[in-house]
């Protein structure tokens, strides 16, 4: 089985992202959600991930309000696959017009 971890950071400040609601869905199934810390890590999500398709939904939408700055991405939502038993790191680079993301380790 294998593990997850997620770290998003706010490109506009240049900080971490405190307080980012991330939800686990595979397919559409919730399997777990967190709120990233004040390094802006959910250091490990509650269940070992079995091979498959999953999706991270990091509510982008909620964090921008709280911060009063419009934003065109209300949440993000990245799929991935996890093919083998290995932690599985994946990051957001955030703004309120774009974001970025890459198979982190």
């Amino acid at each position: 089985m294998s593990t997850l971890s997620t770290h998003v950071l706010d490109a506009v400040s240049g900080v971490p992202a405190v307080g980012v609601t991330v939800t686990l869905y595979r397919p559409a199934q919730q399997l777990d959600s967190g709120v990233t810390d004040a390094d802006g890590r959910i250091g490990q999500f509650g269940a070992a991930l079995a091979p498959g398709t999953y999706r991270l939904v990091f509510d982008t939408g909620a964090y921008f309000a709280r911060r009063d700055i419009e934003t065109f991405y209300p949440e993000v939502a990245i799929a991935f696959v996890v093919t083998g038993e290995r932690h599985y790191h994946v990051p957001l680079l955030l703004s309120p017009f774009a974001f970025s993301t890459y198979r982190g380790s």
